[in-house]
């Protein structure tokens, strides 16, 4: 649970993504649960974010009952993609995700095109309680370089497989150092359940690590602002998901 910081003249956001609700089939779900859980209950506002391309389904319905339940002050309605969906769709969207709970209010938003995002930004301001700033003014995230590297590969390894390997792979930094001649060594493995996957990632002639290992380098260069060596395993982890042991040694777990 990384947490970003967005700092204003008078105020200081504390953005936690939650893992995504859904209900549990094995130990790791039942772990993200907790968390997204666990969030909602600490939050001041709560922003229910909804794809506008996507239809609203069962899931949805069954996460807007928790934020009914929740005790933040402020819930808002996000409306996302707004770049690439149609006003109809925004309107169906709308009308679909405003029936799943009751919002203090709705906003359309387009992170690529920068649209309504200071408009978010400047109302869930407004709703927030007066306190103290939690974190120092020049940080951004509480996530370490070693979380960042895990996350970007992990997303480009989903993007890749799409729904061939999807929340059976999980990524691990190894390490993490910085060269003498000031370039960044980092490797890091990816873990999966099954041999079959182990391939689908390798792929054939070891061109889909090669893929997500450029693009994720190309990702961790522009984040740190060096060069960057990246260096990707694939290991066999059979049924981590259901292992609360390894659950909690890759960072999922809630307990302290």
């Amino acid at each position: 649970r990384f947490r970003a910081v967005v700092n204003g003249e008078n105020s200081q956001l504390v953005i936690v993504d939650t893992p995504g609700l859904h209900k549990p089939k094995d130990a790791l779900g039942k772990e993200l649960n907790k968390a997204a859980l666990g969030e909602l209950n600490d939050a001041d506002v709560i922003a229910f974010l909804i794809d506008a391309t996507k239809p609203v389904g069962r899931g949805d319905e069954w996460v807007a009952n928790h934020v009914e339940q929740a005790h933040a002050a402020f819930k808002l309605l996000v409306i996302t993609k707004a770049d690439i969906a149609t006003p109809e769709q925004v309107a169906e969207q709308l009308d679909a995700a405003q029936a799943l709970a009751h919002f203090d209010d709705v906003l359309v938003v387009s992170a690529p095109e920068d649209f309504n995002i200071q408009a978010f930004i400047s109302l869930v301001s407004e709703h927030l309680p007066e306190g103290p700033m939690w974190f120092p003014e020049d940080m951004e995230t509480d996530a370490l370089p070693e979380d960042l590297v895990a996350e970007f590969v992990r997303e480009k390894l989903l993007l890749n497989l799409r729904q061939e390997v999807p929340h059976s792979v999980a990524v691990v930094c190894d390490s993490y150092e910085v060269a003498t001649d000031g370039h960044l060594s980092i490797s890091a493995t990816i873990l999966v359940e099954r041999e079959g996957q182990k391939g689908i990632v390798v792929g054939q002639g070891g061109s889909m690590i090669k893929r997500v290992g450029v693009e994720a380098r190309k990702d961790l260069e522009k984040l740190f602002g060096r060069k960057v060596y990246l260096d990707l395993q694939v290991r066999v982890q059979p049924l981590w998901r259901r292992d609360a042991n390894e659950i909690k040694r890759l960072g999922y777990s809630t307990e302290d």
